[in-house]
């Protein structure tokens, strides 16, 4: 912030040993010093003088009260301390520096005569670029600098400087906050609004690089220049429209602030600005994290200002507790102290009224003595020890420490000694540096106190969550914390039950994302000339899902799985083969076992009618042959039903083929026998010789053997196997018999359908011979329902998959069966049953 006062007031408590104070947050200016109106501040401290900046004065003093009160720490020795103020400008801060080592009012450095301070430490400043200035110059009197700037002034500040301390933990845990709490929330598009300076920069610099690592992308970098800045631009309305529109960007929902005190003050106008001119609503909705040890307070001209647009805004802040008797400290204020120089000013900025009537200021309002403290909002003042007091506090008790450690040792250094007593005129800075690198004690509250290697705050950070009411009352709220010193894995917690947001949320976690989450079942994909963090949504191909919300790539389901209709989960597969149970299996068994049982019911109709001329005609023997292939074709039909095995796999083919082989050509052996019969009859034929039962069987044995041959050399070469196939179906696993050899499968159908094919042309040369009942026309008949239903086969069973391949084959083995059964059989039975007067041999020879 800018200095909280412009008085020309020394405030210097007398004791022995001098801390020195130089920072923003403090001012005590010594009169009679030319700068001490500096030009470039001057004008603006009088409009935004930060009234809350005063509890650190009093945190000062509050600490350097109770270490002179409390023997244990410094006995017989108090302590004192002086104020400067660096307007914070870095010139103002050197020159405020040179004057701290000078003897007199004059800047007159390394002069020690009527030297009255004992000067050994000096705790400031907030800036990064003036605690860089005063350390700098201090570094060459080796004298220590704890610092509370939220910024190291630069890389490696440890080793260049090693005078300079902070009462800081380091900014990478910070920075390491900020992303987890993004990735927590799955913040993945935030703004950023920062100061337009040197800071700025290196501020960008640290964080963008912690952000783009974990694919956080920024939607907007707001660069806020100087309230002067600001300030002489208020009649360009332009300028401050450009500067505001981005921050009432609906589509930003998460705004990161480099929160410094001016950034702050700047964003406070701009955001006042922007209601004003009604480019936004005077309740829209945003999530504020405020970095940089953020503390809620109003300068003076924007105590009036609505603050809760910041309602629900998280900030990091150091970790601290409430201290015994400082509320008391702050109710007991005197405000006649003449030491005290900075509480006439504050009363006047936050009662708006004088306690001096005296003053030559032209006002009639004379404070009544009435005024509380406690009564003041806590924009303006606080009653409570904010983060940043804490940290002075802390500051001022390890110097004490440090100086109460050194002066304990049983050898105290001969440098400090005179005569046998203790002289502190002549103790040296230097000397701390030992002492004060490895403090370690616990404060009054019970924290933990001391510095790391790197000579910064061994401590965590807590995680605030401010409730803002509408009368600028506001309420602290931890909700979790960061700190490096856990265990790996318990770094940052959060409780995200404790947190209130901005009511324009209605408490639903906000969201901020380039645009929706993909929902699972789909995958992201990198939209061109856009940041990595917007993307379409794909939906996952067949096979693959995923499961979860904002994935960059869908994964395949295992091989005995399947994606789900929307693509969110793996299923397991379900085995697809003809099952008994199943509709399809049931009809195809009916059929199998209802044709078996009409081919055992005409078999027993011939045997029972042996003696018959119709059954005696054209070779009875093979016709019980016939009909028991036929029997067995159908009973082959079961084979391949059901869960197909490695044994079923062996049989189905091989057993159908062989099978089908002994019916056909037992139906070529008949055929050729009518034909023969007929030639026979003829005079001086010599193929009488050729008729009878030999021929038959020499017909049927020849045919089983070639197609036996077949079967043989197939299972010895690339025998069927059991096959499971995972990707032909989606959701199924086929359980089938691969045939192992697809040409030696086409060949034993192959065969089948040749000595259907030379059966039918035999058959139906001999159709027109002279007989009332020739057998060779009901066989060419059932020859040509055979062939058609096999010729049909071939294109049905290869556009078919799975269990429907199978029943084609089943429904193709049980057709033509039934078409052999039903054309050569049905018309004798029905001589046999029906027609019995027909049976006789001298009318089957007669043509009716």
């Amino acid at each position: 912030m800018t200095d909280l006062f412009q008085i020309p007031y020394k405030y210097c408590k007398p004791g022995d040993v001098t801390i020195g104070e130089i920072t923003t947050q403090f001012e005590c200016l010594f009169d009679k010093i030319s700068f001490s109106e500096h030009p470039e501040s001057k004008f603006v401290n009088e409009l935004i003088a930060t009234p809350k900046n005063y509890q650190h004065v009093l945190a000062l003093v509050f600490a350097v009260n109770e270490i002179n009160e409390n023997p244990k720490i410094l006995q017989n020795i108090s302590i004192g301390f002086q104020i400067f103020d660096s307007y914070l400008s870095a010139r103002m801060a050197h020159q405020n520096t040179l004057k701290l080592l000078s003897a007199s009012e004059k800047i007159v450095p390394n002069f020690n005569c009527d030297k009255q301070t004992n000067l050994r430490a000096v705790i400031g400043a907030l800036d990064s670029d003036i605690s860089l200035q005063i350390a700098t110059l201090l570094h060459s009197y080796k004298i220590p600098q704890i610092a509370h700037s939220i910024f190291a002034p630069e890389a490696n500040v440890k080793r260049q400087l090693p005078s300079f301390y902070r009462m800081i933990p380091s900014e990478d845990l910070q920075y390491k906050g900020l992303v987890q709490l993004l990735l927590h929330f799955q913040w993945t598009w935030v703004g950023i609004i920062t100061a337009d300076d040197d800071k700025g920069e290196k501020f960008l610099q640290r964080l963008l690089p912690a952000l783009y690592q974990d694919k956080i992308c920024t939607a907007t970098i707001r660069k806020i220049p100087l309230l002067s800045d600001i300030l002489e631009r208020l009649d360009s309305h332009v300028s401050i429209w450009a500067m505001t529109i981005s921050l009432v960007d609906l589509s930003i929902k998460v705004f990161i602030v480099n929160a410094d005190p001016q950034t702050t003050s700047c964003l406070k106008w701009l955001i006042a600005y922007a209601i004003f001119e009604g480019i936004a609503e005077a309740s829209f909705g945003k999530v504020w994290i405020m970095l940089a040890y953020w503390d809620f307070s109003s300068q003076t001209l924007q105590k009036d200002l609505d603050t809760h647009v910041f309602h629900g805004m998280l900030s990091f802040a150091i970790h601290s507790h409430e201290l015994l008797g400082f509320s008391k400290f702050l109710q007991n204020l005197d405000l006649n102290s003449p030491e005290d120089g900075f509480i006439g000013t504050f009363w006047k900025q936050v009662f708006s009224c004088l306690l001096d009537s005296n003053d030559h200021e032209e006002s009639s309002n004379i404070c009544t003595g009435q005024e509380k403290l406690e009564n003041l909002p806590g924009t303006l003042f606080e009653m409570s020890m904010t983060s940043q007091s804490y940290t002075i506090y802390n500051a001022v008790y390890a110097i004490a420490h440090a100086l109460h450690r050194m002066l304990s040792l049983t050898s105290v250094p001969k440098s400090i000694m005179d005569r046998g007593r203790l002289d502190l005129s002549k103790l040296q800075p230097w000397q701390l540096h030992s002492f004060l690198s490895s403090i370690s004690f616990n404060n009054s509250a019970g924290d933990l106190v001391s510095f790391d290697e790197n000579g910064e705050l061994a401590a965590g950070l807590d995680i605030i969550n401010w409730i803002i009411f509408p009368n600028l009352s506001f309420f602290r709220v931890k909700v979790g914390e960061i700190d490096s010193r856990t265990s790996l894995g318990e770094e940052f917690t959060i409780n995200m039950e404790a947190i209130t947001w901005h009511g324009m949320f209605n408490q639903v976690l906000p969201l901020a994302l380039c645009n929706d989450r993909c929902h699972p079942g789909y995958h992201k994909r990198k939209k061109e000339g856009k940041p990595f963090c917007c993307y379409d949504c794909v939906p996952c191909p067949d096979g693959e899902i995923s499961n979860q919300r904002d994935m960059d790539h869908c994964f395949r389901c295992p091989e005995d799985h399947y994606s789900s209709q929307n693509h969110e989960q793996c299923l397991l597969k379900v085995l697809n083969f003809l099952s008994f149970t199943g509709y399809l299996g049931i009809t195809l068994v009916s059929l199998a076992l209802a044709f078996a049982l009409i081919t055992v019911l005409v078999l027993v109709i011939f045997f029972k009618n042996q003696n018959t001329p119709i059954v005696k005609a054209n070779n009875r023997d093979l016709t019980y042959f016939l009909l028991i292939c036929l029997l067995f074709c159908f009973l082959s039909a079961l084979l391949f039903i059901g869960q197909p095995q490695e044994v079923t796999c062996l049989l189905r083919q091989t057993t159908f083929g062989i099978i089908f082989s002994l019916a056909v050509s037992c139906i070529l052996a008949k055929t050729i026998t009518v034909v023969l019969a007929f030639i026979a009859t003829e005079p001086g034929s010599r193929i009488r010789k050729w008729l009878g039962k030999r021929l038959a069987s020499y017909i049927v044995f020849a045919c089983f053997l070639i197609q036996a041959a077949i079967c043989i050399k197939w299972l010895s070469t690339a025998p069927p196997f059991l096959h499971f196939d995972m990707h032909s179906l989606a959701g199924e696993i086929i359980v089938e018999c691969n045939e192992g050899s697809v040409t030696m499968f086409y060949c034993v159908i192959g065969y089948v359908g040749f000595l259907a094919t030379v059966s039918f042309t035999a058959a139906f040369l001999a159709r027109k011979l002279p007989e009332s009942f020739n057998e060779a026309k009901f066989i060419t008949f059932s020859m040509l329902v055979f062939c058609s239903v096999w010729v049909m086969f071939v294109p049905t069973y290869l556009s078919s998959k799975g269990k429907y391949m199978v029943a084609v084959e089943v429904f193709t083995i049980l057709t033509s069966s039934a078409g052999l059964l039903g054309c050569i059989f049905i018309p004798k039975c029905y001589i046999i049953i029906l027609r019995p007067e027909l049976n006789r041999k001298e009318l089957l020879k007669t043509k009716l």
